[in-house]
């Protein structure tokens, strides 16, 4: 004999969340993304590119493609890099890469920050329809 089945419960339809991406362009390609500001980030803390790499989980090749894509991009270099030797390598932001991941995560902050202000709106707005 099989057990009896619990009765079914309507589950309450998941509520929407607003989520956005936001990058900058120079020149139509993309100067800096959520990816490179981790990156830059992690360079920042530190002090090497490996090692953010590491922290990231990216391959070596990805960090220096992406950090090489970034400092081409913009009119001056967000990181400058050292070479290793016998008192190893290293990689650490300029001012403008300092400035840039800032402003970056500020405009991120201040982007989330509508969102949530306009979250209940589009709740209310969207509920007959969910």
């Amino acid at each position: 004999m099989k057990p009896a089945r619990p009765p079914r419960t309507h589950a309450a339809p998941p509520k929407p969340v607003l989520r956005a991406r936001v990058w900058i362009e120079l020149s139509g390609s993309p100067a800096l993304t959520d990816a490179g500001a981790d990156l830059l980030e992690q360079i920042e803390a530190t002090g090497s590119l490996s090692q953010a790499a590491r922290t990231l989980h990216y391959s070596y090749r990805r960090a220096w493609l992406l950090l090489d894509a970034m400092n081409r991009r913009w009119p001056k270099p967000l990181v400058t890099t050292s070479t290793g030797g016998p008192h190893g390598g290293g990689a650490a932001l300029t001012d403008l890469g300092r400035s840039a991941l800032h402003a970056y995560r500020d405009l991120q902050a201040q982007l989330q920050h509508t969102l949530d202000q306009a979250t209940p709106t589009f709740r209310r707005s969207t509920r007959s329809a969910l």
